[in-house]
């Protein structure tokens, strides 16, 4: 019968999962209960709905591959692990691969007491990431803690006070804004920004010694040298970085004026700005078909 036909046929399918001497079966589509009961009957793991993601992921780990048939099931389809385990974390549970000899990555799991804290602390350590991924790429790098934008600011006001006019203003404007930076470390960081911000002002003026790279030290609330203590920001991110605040702050003062509607901010107003439109009550189909020497195209 038909039934029987189909029966034998998911039954070879299985068998030969079985015979290739897999222990862990994924899939990326659903697992029925006759495979699963199949499988755990002879102590293999299974899991279906596995997302593409975490199966490139784990071909990639373990040296396996993605295969769309069970025919001639090789050796080098299958892949291998220390240690595969299932456990829980919170009130998840979790499937660990590890020990796997193609593995150059880390997972880590983010917990918190509230989704919004989960999402800040993954752009966060998404943005370290890759600030040391594009450091490593790059292998060029400036101090951080606000040092380079203390020292810019500095070269600023000395570059300032060449120039007659109201441009003059501009620069110093500029580099007052630089200085929000290493402020706002300290603030961060609980420490009094005001006095934080004379020193490295002090510290990037001496004459005496070499100040350039002294930043705010948020360990004990001063200033230091953030290069030797291994603080370092990637240059191109730097760079990308006062870019694109110039061109925003540009943007925010080209606009020169702005048109406001009061009419369009009362409530319930729905009505179109130019005025009323005296369709009685047919709505736009009705109207134009109400006008005369109007024709209908077909």
């Amino acid at each position: 019968s038909t039934q029987s036909t189909w029966g034998d046929i998911i039954y070879d399918k299985l068998a030969k999962c079985v015979d290739s001497g897999a222990q862990v079966v994924l899939s990326k589509l659903a697992i029925g209960d006759l495979a699963t009961q199949y499988f755990a009957d002879r102590n293999i793991f299974c899991a279906g709905r596995v997302p593409e993601e975490d199966m490139k992921r784990v071909c990639k780990a373990t040296g396996s591959q993605v295969l769309t048939t069970v025919t001639k099931i090789g050796a080098h389809s299958l892949g291998s692990c220390g240690l595969f385990e299932e456990r829980q974390v919170g009130g998840e549970r979790y499937n660990l691969f590890t020990g796997c000899p193609g593995a150059k990555t880390a997972t880590i799991v983010l917990r918190g007491g509230a989704e919004q804290f989960i999402e800040e602390a993954d752009r966060s350590l998404h943005d370290a990431i890759m600030i040391v991924s594009k450091a490593m790429k790059k292998h060029r790098v400036v101090a951080g803690g606000g040092a380079i934008e203390m020292e810019l600011s500095k070269a600023l006001r000395e570059h300032a006070r060449g120039i007659r006019g109201k441009q003059q203003i501009i620069i110093n404007g500029f580099a007052k804004a630089l200085e929000v930076i290493p402020r706002q470390l300290a603030d961060n960081a609980g420490f009094d920004g005001n006095d934080i911000l004379n020193k490295l002002r002090y510290m990037h003026h001496r004459t005496e010694a070499d100040g350039t790279n002294h930043g705010v030290d948020i360990e004990t609330g001063g200033v230091c040298n953030t290069f030797d203590k291994f603080v370092w920001e990637p240059v191109d991110m730097k760079r990308n970085a006062i870019f694109a605040a110039t061109d925003a702050a540009n943007l925010i003062l080209s606009v020169d004026e702005t048109v406001r509607n009061p009419k369009s901010e009362s409530p319930g107003d729905d009505q179109p700005v130019g005025g009323r439109m005296g369709t009685r009550g047919r709505g736009m189909a009705g109207m134009v078909g109400g006008q005369r020497g109007v024709r209908r195209l077909k």
